[in-house]
């Protein structure tokens, strides 16, 4: 099975993907660790390492320049800085044996060692809003109005279809809350944890009940990662790549006809193309497509999954069609910092409701639990999309910061706990006790990496 998989691999793909979380969780681990020096610095801690990655036995490079050496380690599995007089990933305890020094973080007021562990959190958060600032300034931004989807949604996904949606329903809201742009539709219903999606199906409102375990099916039972559903097209044909060589292209199908039949039937969108496809797998089908106004008929065949790599059109081009409406917002550079700050909250809040949805067992969320594998798929295997590879790195970057804030020995945010504690109380963890801690937490995390790394190839949570 596993060989299997292997095999199945696109490796050209993989590479790409690879090559880009390689170069998103480089950036993310010198900036965060940079947190963490450049406020050791500022209140006179020696920093005696600076690492991208970890370097148990030998690293890939170093140099020391004045008390610090820089290095890359081997073990991509993030990144560290050490700082003298600190129970850290070095666990140095002959250093911690030792009277305390002036320079040491042990030596410094708590208040001092509070914000050096906060320096690389609050770093991650400030460059996630700096990368949302910069894609708004220069891409802007493209949003669809739900109630601009007049023929209503195209299902998918099959378990979308299971809990009673169909093509053509209008999905108003969800909860009775109403949704005002459709991008927004697919994280509302799997956030909503057993409410109910707010339809118009042939003019009359109706209920769909959204089952508890709905996101833990999707995990278990998705054969691909494509979309809930889309907006409903009509079967207008897109630009073909130079290099196409799917059915669609051998047939000589080109860009902008519309398919008027299939075989004998009419058609009006493409859900009911694809849908008579399917049920002529391995067949040839007659498309009749209007062409500059002129009837052809053009056999194309059906693969054995019932498709025929035909492209769609962009929702652009739908929109000059007046199909759909897409919001475009431009940015000025000044404009760009405070919509920089709401998109930064807004990932933050789609994170945190994510984590609830994985700590409720009911929900099965768990069982999507990634680990490398699982962030390299976001990025784009087709090419390298700069947009799409800073808005992947700005999410990141919010997950890291709020993955080190967890109250876990060995993480920012465990170190932070006993700080405060501290404050509070006026007394001080023994060095034993944080040692102890930094073990626990160590090994705590290799769990989790293990668990999520293994559910990422294995499947471990998702069962059979």
């Amino acid at each position: 099975m596993v060989l299997e998989t292997i095999l199945a691999i696109n490796w050209s793909s993989v590479g790409l993907k690879a090559a880009q979380l390689l170069l998103s969780l480089s950036i993310l681990v010198v900036l965060h660790e940079f947190g963490h020096y450049i406020t050791a610095k500022w209140f006179k801690c020696r920093v005696e390492k600076f690492y991208l990655f970890f370097d148990p036995w030998f690293s890939i490079f170093k140099k020391k320049v004045g008390e610090t050496e820089y290095g890359i380690g081997w073990l991509p599995l993030g990144g560290y800085v050490k700082i003298s007089g600190m129970i850290d990933e070095s666990m140095d305890k002959e250093q911690m044996k030792q009277p305390p020094q002036p320079w040491e973080f042990r030596s410094k007021p708590a208040w001092q060692r509070l914000i050096i562990m906060l320096g690389g959190v609050t770093v991650n958060v400030l460059l996630a809003f700096v990368i949302y600032a910069m894609i708004l300034f220069v891409w802007g931004e493209d949003k669809i109005p739900n109630k601009s989807v007049k023929d209503g949604v195209w299902i998918t996904d099959s378990l979308m279809y299971q809990i009673g949606l169909r093509d053509g329903d209008k999905i108003m809201g969800v909860n009775n809350d109403t949704i005002h742009y459709f991008d927004d539709v697919p994280k509302k219903i799997l956030f909503s944890k057993g409410g109910t999606i707010n339809i118009e199906r042939d003019g009359k409102p109706q209920d769909i009940k959204i089952p508890v375990q709905l996101v833990g099916d999707l995990i278990t039972k998705k054969k691909s990662k494509g979309k809930l559903f889309l907006f409903r097209m009509p079967p207008i044909i897109g630009k073909f790549d130079k290099k196409d060589t799917s059915n669609a292209a051998k047939a000589k199908l080109q860009y902008r006809d519309k398919i008027e039949k299939v075989d004998s039937t009419p058609v009006q969108f493409f859900d009911q193309v694809v849908a008579y496809n399917d049920r002529h797998r391995n067949a040839v089908v007659n498309f009749t497509v209007n062409r500059n106004g002129n009837l052809l008929n053009v056999p194309v065949q059906i693969d054995s999954n019932g498709l025929t790599g035909a492209p769609f059109l962009t929702p652009m081009e739908y929109d000059s069609l007046g199909v759909i409406k897409v919001e475009h917002t431009s940015y000025s550079f000044l404009a760009s910092f405070p919509a920089g700050v709401k998109a930064t909250f807004t990932s933050l809040k789609d994170y945190i409701d994510q984590f609830k949805l994985i700590l409720s067992p009911e929900t099965g969320a768990y069982k999507g639990v990634g680990g490398f594998k699982g962030m390299a798929s976001v990025f784009s295997g087709t090419g390298w999309d700069w947009q799409r590879f800073w808005e992947m790195t700005a999410m990141f970057s919010i997950i890291l910061a709020f993955m080190n804030l967890l109250p876990i020995p060995a993480l920012d945010g465990g170190h932070v706990v006993f700080t405060l504690g501290e404050m509070i109380t006026g007394r001080k963890p023994s060095e034993k006790f944080l040692e102890y801690a930094q073990i626990v937490g160590f090994v705590i995390l290799m769990a989790l990496m293990l668990y999520a790394n293994g559910n990422d190839w294995f499947g471990w949570g998702k069962g059979k």
